[in-house]
């Protein structure tokens, strides 16, 4: 005998599905051309006419450029002097840089090469001088270089942030510290003296920001080490532009600062004596001194990197473009012909 036994009641199904459809519609994203990724866009196809095109077009463009950069550098005129060798008698370089009785006068005379246009800008260039060390890059504080109410402000100056009895120097740490101070004056050829033109030397924006009109140097140390320059205790930051020029840290171990400028033209084969003081000492560290003096073309100074990266790359573009020119008419094939796809070469092998 057979038991029967009854259906548990289903749950009801709705016939037009609209429960379902409703859970299922509000899970989904409002609709837009943005999300669905159907807005209108640019698919080009690069055919050999567009390859060659391109990289010619590169080329004729690229190849002027880097010649009129070239140009523009070799118009550049510079006379670079470098004399911390020669300024240094005897062999005890350090001991004489560091004795502060000797003498550190030193009478360079330059040749001018070619005619330099006014103005003439006066550089000292410094080699194997890591400005971008981390620690040194760190040795500052900012908010006591701005507001005179920070001037006992110190952290993070270490190891130059007071004097031997604890009292804040203003303007502290490494940076300030390590102060170029090597002096230079120029006499031209008739006996007059070259004024050098100091203001506006350094970047407004430093100026106006970064050091303050109100804050002034105090216990400033004079470095043994490296030299250190002094700085005028009545003068503010934001006026000791040798100062604001130094404390722009430069990335690489070679560098130039300017110093200043001179507002008259220089003739060709005028001679320039330069009394300078060879206070700073490199000599510790093996680094190079060099005096330079430059003009600028519409590129700034002479650098022929620009020129040079514009011309290789643009004759690599005519190079390719010649390349892809000559497998084009050699070896031409169909755009688009599917005998070249891999499952088909795979198949004809088999």
């Amino acid at each position: 005998m057979m038991n029967s036994t009854s259906a548990s009641p289903a749950a009801p199904i709705s016939a037009s599905g609209d429960g379902s459809d409703a859970r299922r519609n509000s899970k989904r994203p409002k609709y837009s051309r943005f999300t669905q990724q159907e807005l209108p866009a640019c698919k080009p196809i690069l055919t050999p006419q567009w390859v060659i095109s391109i990289f010619t077009l590169v080329g004729i463009i690229f190849v002027p450029i880097g010649v009129a950069a070239l140009l523009a550098s070799h118009d550049v005129v510079e006379i670079v002097d470098r004399y911390e060798t020669d300024c240094i008698p005897g062999n005890d370089k350090i001991g004489h840089i560091q004795n502060p009785t000797s003498n550190k006068t030193c009478i360079r005379v330059l040749t001018v090469p070619k005619d330099m246009d006014k103005p003439v800008y006066v550089y000292y260039q410094l080699d194997n001088f890591y400005q971008n060390h981390r620690r040194y890059v760190k040795s500052r504080n900012d908010q006591q270089l701005r507001d005179k109410n920070k001037a006992n402000e110190t952290s993070g100056c270490d190891p130059e942030k007071t004097t031997a009895n604890g009292v804040p120097i203003v303007p502290c740490g490494l940076i300030a510290w390590s102060l170029f101070n090597d002096t230079y004056n120029f006499t031209h050829n008739n006996g007059k003296a070259l004024t050098v033109n100091k203001k506006d030397i350094s970047w407004k924006s430093d100026r106006n920001h970064k050091f303050g009109s109100d804050v002034f140097p105090k216990n400033f140390q004079n470095g043994a080490l490296i030299g250190g320059g002094k700085l005028n205790p009545k003068i503010p930051l934001s006026e000791q532009e040798d100062l604001i020029v130094w404390m722009r840290t430069a990335a690489l171990p070679t560098f130039r600062k300017l110093y200043g400028r001179i507002e008259v033209d220089l003739k060709e084969n005028d001679t320039i004596t330069v009394v300078l003081e060879n206070n700073y000492n490199t000599y510790t560290f093996g680094g190079k001194k060099k005096l330079v003096l430059s003009t600028t073309s519409w590129l700034g100074g002479k650098n022929d990197f620009l020129g040079i990266a514009y011309l290789s790359i643009g004759g690599v573009c005519f190079f390719l473009a010649t390349l892809f020119t000559v497998v084009y008419l050699l070896k031409p094939r169909k755009l688009g012909d599917p005998s070249y796809l891999s499952w088909n070469n795979n198949r004809l092998m088999q």
